[in-house]
């Protein structure tokens, strides 16, 4: 399903799941984005089978035929979309928690609140506490994430600028990626890097600039019996752990306080101890918390936050 196809079903679902009366075709026409801009003809055709399609998946659109409008009208009662209670053991709900947490900033997400929009501004009430159901979120502040999840789930070949660890150098690499992973908070794109002919494991926070699309979708075969967790994991037990130092404003950086050790000043600032073993993944957790941060040591660690933030201002 392509992703205009999959925008346009989920803000037909938000659409009919937030309003508080049944809608007509041509009001929802108005409301969802993906149908505005088909004619009569077209609109109609996508509608029934978007309508079909969201019911052969167990999603309950159903039609209210009130007497006294000519059009029939569309809803999605949030009693009928609800999944009943599902009982589940402390190790499947971790896993369920701990999947909920990846998806923290889809851009889907940004699609269901502008059908929000549409559908206030055009005057429907909408139920904003039955839509919180749909929220899709992603915890990962790397901005290459959305790109390269992209990539592996079209099975795209992807090109990026990237700094290997402890040089200033950008080269450019041409990867078929197999998957993306976490491991210890940082982000990993596991593929075949087309430059070096071989397997290769790459930092999300060491990407710079955009991710782009290289040829057609379909192209990346993901090779049997590979376990790209582990080729991550051998990977990143090779890098060195360092401490850096980071002064803090005191009562902000609750993060830096939970993960470091901290040294309580009486200046109004407090000093941070945080093991890490990649420059650029620090940067991209302290860069967050603005004037309420300052890496003190090591240089390449302050260096990279410099950089970063110096990219910001850009």
């Amino acid at each position: 399903m392509s992703r205009r196809k999959t925008e346009r079903l989920l803000n037909l679902v938000i659409c009919l799941l937030a309003t508080r009366r049944p809608l007509s075709a041509e009001q929802i026409r108005h409301a969802v984005p993906g149908y505005d801009a088909a004619n009569d003809e077209a609109f109609q055709r996508m509608f029934e089978r978007d309508k079909n399609e969201l019911r052969e998946i167990g999603i309950p659109v159903e039609v209210h035929k009130d007497p006294w409008d000519d059009e029939p009208g569309y809803r999605i009662m949030p009693q009928a979309y609800e999944l009943p209670e599902i009982p589940l053991e402390p190790d499947e709900a971790a896993v369920l928690g701990l999947a909920a947490q990846v998806w923290q900033r889809a851009n889907l997400a940004e699609a269901a609140s502008g059908a929000l929009l549409k559908l206030r501004a055009g005057g429907v009430e909408t139920d904003d506490a039955a839509v919180g159901q749909l929220e899709l979120r992603v915890d990962t502040r790397d901005p290459a994430f959305p790109a390269l999840w992209e990539a592996v789930r079209d099975r795209r070949v992807v090109r990026f600028d990237y700094r290997a660890a402890g040089s200033e150098v950008l080269l450019t690499r041409t990867v078929e990626p197999w998957g993306v992973v976490s491991r210890r908070g940082r982000w990993y794109v596991v593929g075949h890097d087309r430059e070096r002919d071989a397997p290769r494991v790459f930092r999300l926070s060491r990407i710079t600039g955009p991710v782009v699309p290289v040829g057609r979708p379909g192209v990346v075969t993901v090779p049997e019996g590979v376990d790209i967790r582990s080729m991550v994991g051998s990977r990143d037990s090779l890098l060195p752990e360092r401490a850096a130092t980071i002064r803090v404003r005191q009562g902000t950086c609750q993060w830096l306080r939970q993960v470091g050790t901290v040294e309580q000043g009486d200046d109004g600032w407090d000093v941070v101890r945080v093991d890490f073993s990649d420059a650029e993944w620090l940067a991209g957790s302290v860069v967050g918390f603005g004037a309420d941060a300052e890496v003190i040591d090591p240089p390449d660690a302050r260096d990279a936050v410099i950089r970063r933030l110096k990219g910001a201002v850009a």
